[in-house]
This record gives C-alpha cells, structure tokens and sequence, in this order.
C-alpha cells in the first residue's frame, strides 16, 4: 500500500527526523526506538504497540512526548536555528563570490566556491 503524504506531514516528518539527529540521543531508550519506528521505519503505532507489548495510546503518547522534548531542546539550544544562519550566510558568501569571478576566474576564487560548496554539502544537503 503506498501512503501519499501532505506538504505539512512531510515537513514535520523532515524537521523531526532533522531535530532527532541532534538531540536524539538525549531521549530514553524507548523514545528513541519508537520514533525510529514510527519516522524512520514507517511503522504505525499499531505495529509499534504490539512490538513494544504496549496499547497504540500509550505509543501515540511516547510518540507526543518525544516531540514535545525534541523541541524544547531546540528552544532551548537552537541547534537547527544556528545551522540555518551558517547555511544562509555560507550560501551569501558563494552568491558574491560568483558574481564576483570574471574571466579568467582566479583560482583561489574557484578553490573558495568549491570549499563553500563543500561546506553547504555537510550543512544542509544541498
């Protein structure tokens, strides 16, 4: 059966699993092991439950709570927010730079454009 999923689903999937890789391993053993599941694995609370030994309630629960601390983390840290400025500004510095290359491009220009690339890359994914 294939699940099509909204912009709004996909995107809380997206900053969940982005929140999970920097503060996961700040939760419990079963926070971490049911958002895995459920966000990673596709699983659905159903299946978490009877794999747990749990109701689907008490997944859905865990579920809640995972996310409510992962973004008190984030509140608190600002781990992603802090990521964003970098890959914002590195993206900046790459925008001048290349409306600053005229031919023949300095080579330094270019070895500048290929670390910034380099570092968006690790950031964001981009």
């Amino acid at each position: 059966m294939r699940i099509l999923y909204n912009q709004s689903m996909f995107e809380k999937m997206v900053r969940i699993g982005r929140l999970y890789d920097h503060y996961g391993t700040l939760l419990t053993e079963r926070q971490q092991k049911c958002l895995e599941l459920h966000f990673l694995q596709d699983w659905s609370l159903g299946e978490i439950a009877a794999d747990l030994g749990v109701s689907r309630q008490a997944v859905n629960d865990i579920l809640r709570r995972s996310e409510e601390t992962l973004e008190e983390y984030e509140k608190k840290l600002k781990l992603l927010q802090q990521e964003a400025v970098r890959a914002e500004r590195l993206s900046r510095a790459k925008n001048l730079l290349q409306e600053s290359v005229q031919e023949p491009a300095s080579e330094n220009i270019l070895k500048a454009l290929q670390e910034i690339d380099a570092l968006l890359e690790l950031e964001v994914g981009t």
